[in-house]
């Protein structure tokens, strides 16, 4: 050995035996001196520490991606909240139905970050033409086309996510080409009404996925129902 080498060997320890927390500290350098340990035992031994040592590393992995997994679920579900609020003071703040409408189409998508936003409500008579300015955002159909275009056969749910198919123009109209998920939220105006529907179409085919929560889109539908009730009298 060198006397630089003795020189940098006598202050590397003289600086392990001061802080030997920074090793202790480093997977890296852990790793590397129980290499050389093993290798030092030979191929004959067998080294029951290190191999315990090798599964708790393992197991702190495995726990370290759960707990980024957790966090960024976490965020997810704290924007995702953030969004629906404020969605839901921007429809309470008109006071003028047509803006209360065009809100959806604006302020609500904007905020939601998606292409296509539909209110669609039931009547037994032909939309008034003074309903055109609100046109890109209200669609009428007649009763029963809610359970036929959400239920498909089966019973309503207040909070269906799924991709779009070849009906999905019947509410997104000219945007549909862009809408590769939705999420239909059933409105519920109050006895002797009939029902309504709260679209929402995004471009991102996993957007609203089955597989999600609908705890928000719940909230939202029901904070809708209240606000378009002002309007039904």
């Amino acid at each position: 050995m060198s006397n630089e080498q003795a020189a940098f060997a006598d202050e590397l320890r003289t600086r392990i035996i001061q802080e030997p927390d920074v090793i202790l500290e480093d997977a890296d350098v852990m790793r590397a001196l129980i290499a050389a340990n093993d290798r030092a035992h030979g191929d004959n031994v067998v080294d029951l520490r290190g191999i315990a040592m090798d599964r708790l590393e393992g197991r702190l992995e495995r726990l370290e991606d759960t707990h980024r997994s957790v966090i960024s679920a976490a965020y997810e579900n704290l924007s995702g909240m953030t969004q629906v609020h404020r969605a839901v003071l921007s429809f309470l703040e008109p006071t003028e139905f047509e803006d209360f409408i065009m809100t959806l189409g604006t302020e609500v998508a904007d905020i939601l970050r998606i292409p296509g936003v539909r209110l669609i409500l039931e009547s037994h008579e032909t939309p008034d033409n003074g309903l055109a300015a609100i046109r890109n955002v209200l669609v009428v159909k007649e009763p029963g086309f809610i359970q036929e275009y959400v239920g498909r056969g089966r019973a309503l749910r207040q909070v269906t996510l799924r991709q779009s198919d070849q009906l999905t123009p019947m509410i997104f109209g000219r945007v549909a080409p862009a809408i590769l998920s939705e999420a239909l939220i059933v409105l519920d105006f109050g006895p002797d009404r009939l029902p309504g529907l709260l679209a929402f179409g995004s471009d991102d085919p996993d957007h609203f996925s089955p597989n999600q929560g609908t705890d928000l889109l719940s909230f939202m539908g029901s904070a809708f129902e209240r606000a378009m009730r002002r309007w039904l009298g």
